[in-house]
């Protein structure tokens, strides 16, 4: 049973930063950062393929949010920058086998909530 935990929400002001964490008790093949606003249907942030670090990022975030592994810490990243009133939701990390399938993979975090104001 994979375990993860997020971490590094808060409140700031937009155009500022902050990094989330998501520590993780085991990998697996793909690895995620979604995001849901108030109201809004859950989106996918970023996926990561585990064995070499590639990315995707969803356009919205693109140029502006970047994921590290930290494989030795069992931790995943997500630097935020330039943060925009449109970020502000819950964060969540999950992992999976297939990243098409995140969604329906049951191991999620129990999320972050970022405000940008």
């Amino acid at each position: 049973h994979v375990q993860l935990v997020e971490s590094g929400g808060g409140s700031v002001q937009a155009g500022g930063s902050l990094t989330l964490s998501c520590a993780y008790s085991d990998s697996m093949y793909c690895m995620g950062w979604y995001r849901q606003a108030p109201g809004k249907q859950r989106e996918r942030a970023s996926s990561t393929m585990y064995g070499d670090g590639t990315t995707n990022y969803a356009g919205s975030v693109q140029g502006r949010f970047t994921v590290s592994l930290d494989k030795g810490r069992n931790t995943m990243y997500l630097q935020m920058n330039n943060l925009k009133t449109e970020d502000t939701g819950t964060y969540y990390c999950a992992v999976g086998l297939v990243c098409v399938l995140l969604p329906g993979s049951p191991y999620w975090g129990q999320g972050t909530q970022v405000t940008v104001s």
